[in-house]
């Protein structure tokens, strides 16, 4: 992953998406990521390792879950809608990329109102 952890690169994933905010609500073990106040990824070392945790569609959750031994359900999150990813390896920095991204667009799509969306998650990455 080119020297870089898998909280480094989901963290600047994260910075660089319109409206994306980091904040410690679950004190300063946790960097909790949200977007127009909802959240779309979790950080934190608390379990001994550092994770991730994402949001994911529970069927894409499942596949990647199947494909991936270092991707596993949410910790301490809906085991159905949320991912962890492990250190180990097994995930390249354009997978963290593309999982911190599809979390984001849907939490944005499915939980934030239109009129406060700062991109149009339909849309968002597309060439013009």
């Amino acid at each position: 992953m080119g020297g870089k952890t898998l909280q480094q690169h989901a963290a600047e994933r994260a910075e660089e998406l319109p409206g994306a905010e980091m904040s410690h609500p679950f004190g300063a073990e946790w960097d909790v990521y949200k977007v127009r106040g909802k959240v779309f990824m979790l950080q934190t070392a608390t379990t001994g390792t550092p994770i991730v945790t994402l949001k994911s569609a529970p069927e894409d959750a499942r596949a990647l879950r199947s494909a991936h031994p270092d991707i596993t359900p949410g910790y301490h999150m809906n085991k159905k809608h949320w991912i962890t990813l492990h250190p180990g390896g097994g995930l390249d920095a354009d997978l963290i990329r593309e999982l911190v991204t599809e979390s984001y667009l849907l939490v944005l799509e499915n939980s934030v109102p239109k009129s406060q969306w700062p991109v149009d998650p339909r849309t968002f990455g597309q060439e013009p």
